[in-house]
């Protein structure tokens, strides 16, 4: 039998991202995927912010910029009846629009960049295989059993055909949508698989005369009468500029799904680029169903889901696999310190609370955003006939000299702006709040948000917020506020006037928390040239910010003056996020 701390069921952005992170933080573990290697097509691929955060916190960040698309290459959503033909409409997104660019470049020391998951998860896995997790692929999860101290799995080794077992103090189920870890523990579900179906085609042809001028990762082709819908809407989604392309196209969810030919394949693919002459390589293809289902509670006992495990929902918004690495940094270094000694098993009931809610979030998001181009097949006409022609008919009455027209170009600009719900959704993506027992909240510590939460990112210091980031300096040097945090340890950012909480922080470290003090400020640890710690902090100068290792603010005093003992002080709060209180 093999012993482990942490056995982890799946290699996807979820499973490897945990296991990275657990090894960087020096926690024993396993992990096992009944693969022979990571993913073998693209799947998701849009990566915001604040998973290139999480990255940029492993020391991934440069590894993943080499192999990304950069954000300039990402932003013109295209509308069109094929991409030889005629383009109906754009839209900025991901963060490319001016103004919302701006918010992107002050709210994080990172970029949105487009990274395709065969290239996310061997970046992930590489780095936890050097740092010391130890991976059996072809090794099949098939049960587990967990008492009062661990959990005992049984795997199938399918090169060997073996079958043995694994000891592990806890398990992470990591193994997405038709998670059988989280059907062992029986998740209480909600929602509805299969809700829709879709086929993707990979093919490599060089696009580059229809798209470099406007580049995108995505470009939306309406073809009147093409499908059983009747609308005919195909997707053809940028991998690699300009030369790797997938095609996304739906089927009839109702009927079974269809019997996908190389033949098919390539006719749909020129059906779309609108080019018969191009020579077009197809690679691949496969059907998958669309999902509108979340998990209420992520954990049984001494065995946590994450990922598609627990939030199925379609790629609208490209929220799957920032989810699952962010699941991932939330719970990791939960498991770290109770593994080590240092927190009560207490702490890891705070990760249902944190997350389900934005995994709920997030699949109710991505299914409405479907929903949201409806207006669009309105403006255009497409839902006032079935007949292919009149539809076609209906698109092209809105060039013509008429109010008519002129009322349906107004409904059709309108309707693509209004997609900014999914292609430009900054707030969804940073403006995640957490609630738990690991969060210490005073009475005046409320989080507001004054503007579209789903659309705009608000930073707040307000403990459950994400610590904001500001640039500050040290010998010279540009340094995120963001990374003097996190790296497996809490963090006391502090100022002028808070050497008490210095000293109280010092004194925790020395009873072998993993924890540190950081000043900002005139002649402090970091200088803060330009004032945005200042503001951004919303503390005095003597107060103090506790923030979490994943870089949540955990608890905050704005001013020293109304703490009688910064030393008690901290430590009770501390002994209540650590499950130790009492």
């Amino acid at each position: 039998m093999i012993e482990t701390d942490v056995l982890i069921v799946g290699s996807g952005p979820a499973g490897s991202a945990s296991a990275a992170l657990l090894s960087s933080y020096g926690v024993d573990n396993v992990l096992v995927t009944r693969y022979g290697w990571l993913a073998d097509t693209p799947r998701a691929h849009i990566t915001n912010q604040r998973t290139m955060e999480v990255l940029r916190d492993l020391g991934l960040e440069g590894e993943a910029m080499l192999h990304a698309t950069p954000n300039e290459l990402m932003g013109n959503n295209v509308f069109c009846t094929s991409l030889a033909g005629e383009e109906l409409g754009r839209m900025r997104s991901w963060g490319s629009d001016p103004f919302t660019q701006a918010r992107h470049k002050i709210a994080s020391p990172t970029t949105m960049v487009d990274l395709p998951q065969t290239f996310m998860e061997p970046i992930l896995f590489n780095a936890a295989c050097a740092r010391g997790t130890k991976a059996r692929l072809s090794t099949e999860y098939l049960s587990m059993v967990q008492d009062e101290t661990g959990v005992t799995a049984t795997v199938h080794d399918r090169v060997a055909d073996e079958t043995y077992q694994i000891r592990a103090r806890y398990l992470i189920g990591a193994d997405g949508g038709n998670s059988k870890v989280a059907a062992d523990i029986e998740l209480p579900m909600e929602g509805k698989m299969g809700v829709g179906g879709s086929i993707n085609i990979l093919f490599k042809a060089d696009l580059s005369k229809y798209v470099a001028h406007r580049p995108s990762v995505l470009y939306w082709v309406l073809q009147p009468g093409s499908n059983v819908g009747g609308i005919g809407m195909g997707l053809v989604r940028m991998i690699r500029t300009w030369n790797e392309w997938l095609i996304v196209w739906g089927y009839d969810i109702n009927e079974p799904a269809p019997m996908v030919t190389r033949e098919i394949c390539e006719q749909l693919a020129r059906q779309l680029i609108g080019d018969d002459d191009l020579p077009i390589d197809i690679t691949s293809w496969s059907t998958w169903t669309v999902n509108h289902m979340y998990a209420t509670n992520y954990q049984n006992g001494r065995v946590f889901c994450m990922g598609d495990a627990v939030h199925r929902h379609p790629p609208s918004n490209g929220l799957g696999s920032n989810t699952s690495i962010q699941d991932a940094f939330n719970l990791a270094w939960k498991l770290a310190l109770v593994i080590g000694g240092q927190a009560s098993p207490k702490l890891l009931d705070s990760y249902t609370p944190e997350r389900a809610p934005i995994g709920k979030q997030i699949v109710d998001r991505a299914n409405k955003s479907i929903g949201e181009f409806g207006p669009i097949f309105g403006a255009l006409g497409l839902l006032e006939s079935t007949d292919p022609e009149v539809m076609t008919a209906n698109m092209e009455s809105r060039k013509v000299d008429t109010p008519e027209a002129q009322e349906r170009r107004k409904k059709l600009r309108e309707a693509i702006a209004f997609k900014v719900y999914e292609f430009d959704a900054h707030g969804v993506e940073m403006n995640q709040h957490y609630v738990s027992d690991a969060v210490q909240a005073g009475p005046d510590d409320v989080r507001r948000f004054d503007e579209d939460a789903e659309l705009v990112y608000q930073p707040s210091t307000c403990p459950g917020a994400r610590l904001p980031h500001v640039w500050i300096e040290q010998d010279r040097h540009r340094v995120s506020s963001l990374d003097v945090v996190g790296h497996g340890q809490f963090t006391v950012l502090t100022g002028i006037g808070g050497d008490e909480w210095r000293k109280a922080t010092e004194a925790l470290a020395a009873d072998g928390l993993a924890i540190r003090a950081v000043s900002i400020g005139p002649g402090c640890d970091y200088e803060d040239p330009f004032g945005d710690w200042a503001r951004a902090s919303e503390i005095d100068d003597d107060g103090a910010i506790l923030v979490r290792p994943d870089q949540f603010v955990a608890a905050r005093s704005k001013t020293r003056t109304m703490i009688a003992d910064p030393n008690s002080d901290l430590r009770s709060v501390l002994s209540s996020i650590l499950g130790r209180a009492g």
